[in-house]
Formats: structure tokens, C-alpha cells, sequence
């Protein structure tokens, strides 16, 4: 669904314009894409902000109209200072019906891993992924059942469902998430790790303290054999 803005051109540039432009209430905005010429526009905050916190969030379809020109666009860019709430700067980015768009769509975790029931900890490594579809086809979300999932076991962005004629561009060896062992557990296994690992350095520690002790037996071994054998021979000859 394409939710319709009013823009209105700006020919006033720098820092002081910019203030002067929020503190009325509107956000400072560039229009550009497919060869056409950056524009400088201003938009109503109050208007983008209610066009952003939908479900669509940053996906959202904008029909942007500039005094007797319309362009399709997605919102690119958005600089907020959330401290005080406002926003600083947006760019929008014109995009055509026919074409596809690479968007970031979030990831929601659905279900409760027996995993977590057990004791695990859900560790999460990717809240988005990368998708490639026609305008009107990006999806407001990927859903991802983690219900079948035990401790050691996670998902991969491959193993995500994602809709018809949407493509993954993410790499889909990439992790979305795991679940791991608790943290006391984990703990415990990598005490008993560090231990098992000095224990065989022990060994091996010991293994050539007692190579060099039989190889430096060897040699005295042969020395003394050396000597006895020197002094058979000199008394044979007198």
C-alpha cells in the first residue's frame, strides 16, 4: 500500500536553512534516482513521521508529490536525533513499478524453542535480512518458527521461508540465530576444555622430558663403551 506525501521544493541550503526548516515543523529531503537530477524538498514532520511507524517501517511505499510531479519512492537514509525526536534529514529514492528493489526486511522469531524450555539461551546474530523483489512485493517481515529447535541447533538465512518471487540476497550460510547452552553450563564446559587441554600438554610436556632423559642415557651409554674398549686395546699391545 502506497501512503501519499507532499513535498514542497527548497532552495535554501546549509546548516541555518536546515534549523530554521525543522524548527517549522518540516524535515529537510532530497529527491533523486534513476538519472534524474538531485531535487532539494522539505516535508512535513508530523506527515513522515505517521508514514514511517507503520508495519511496512522503512519499506513503506511513498507517492511523493513535488508541486505537478509524482514519484514513486522508499525513504532512504532517515537521520533522526533520538534524543530529541526529531528528524534531521531523509532521502527519498525513485523507484519504478517494474523494476526490483534490495530492501532490508526484519526477521521475527515465532515460537518457543524446546531448547529455551530446557535451559538454553537464545542467542540473536541477524534481526534482518537482505531481500530482492518488485516494489509492491516487499514483505513487511520474514517469519521464523524456532519451535523444533534444541540447544546447539539455530537457523540460517537459507533455512528462512521466504516468499514467491522474492529473492535472498543475504548470504544464506549466514546465522540468524542459535540456541546456546546457559551461561553457567557454557562456563563449566570451557573450564573442563581448559583443563583437558593443560592436562594434554602435561603429557606431551612429559613425554619429551622423558625422550631427552633416554637419548642423554644413550650417549653416556656410549661413551663409556668407548672408553673401556680404549683401554682393552692399549693393555692387548703391551
Amino acid at each position: 500500500m502506497e501512503r501519499k506525501l507532499k513535498a514542497e521544493p527548497r532552495e535554501s541550503d546549509g546548516k541555518g536553512a536546515a534549523r530554521r526548516l525543522r524548527a517549522q515543523g518540516k524535515v529537510p529531503a532530497v529527491v533523486y534516482g534513476h538519472g534524474m537530477d538531485p531535487v532539494a524538498v522539505a516535508v512535513d514532520a508530523r506527515d513522515l513521521f505517521h508514514i514511517l511507524h507503520t508495519d511496512a517501517g522503512a519499506n513503506v511505499l511513498i507517492d511523493l508529490e513535488v508541486d505537478s510531479d509524482r514519484h514513486l519512492t522508499l525513504p532512504r537514509e532517515i537521520q533522526r536525533d533520538h534524543i530529541r525526536g526529531q528528524f534531521i534529514h531523509v532521502d527519498f529514492l525513485t523507484i519504478r513499478r517494474d523494476e526490483k528493489i534490495t530492501v532490508d526486511v526484519p526477521v521475527e522469531l515465532i515460537g518457543e524453542s524446546h531448547g529455551v524450555k530446557e535451559g538454553g539461551v537464545i542467542e540473536h546474530h541477524l534481526w534482518e535480512v537482505k531481500l530482492a523483489c518488485l516494489p509492491t512485493d516487499v514483505p513487511e517481515r520474514i517469519d521464523a518458527d524456532i519451535s523444533a529447535l534444541g540447544i546447539g541447533e539455530g537457523l540460517k538465512a537459507g533455512d528462512l521461508k521466504i516468499p514467491r518471487d522474492v529473492e535472498l540476497v543475504t548470504d544464506p550460510e549466514a546465522s540468524i540465530m542459535a540456541v546456546v547452552p546457559p551461561p553457567i553450563l557454557r562456563l563449566e564446559e570451557e573450564e573442563a576444555a581448559a583443563e583437558e587441554a593443560e592436562a594434554v600438554e602435561g603429557e606431551e610436556a612429559a613425554a619429551e622430558v622423558e625422550g631427552a632423559t633416554g637419548e642423554e642415557a644413550a650417549e653416556h651409554a656410549g661413551e663409556d663403551t668407548g672408553g673401556s674398549g680404549g683401554e682393552s686395546g692399549s693393555g692387548g699391545e703391551s
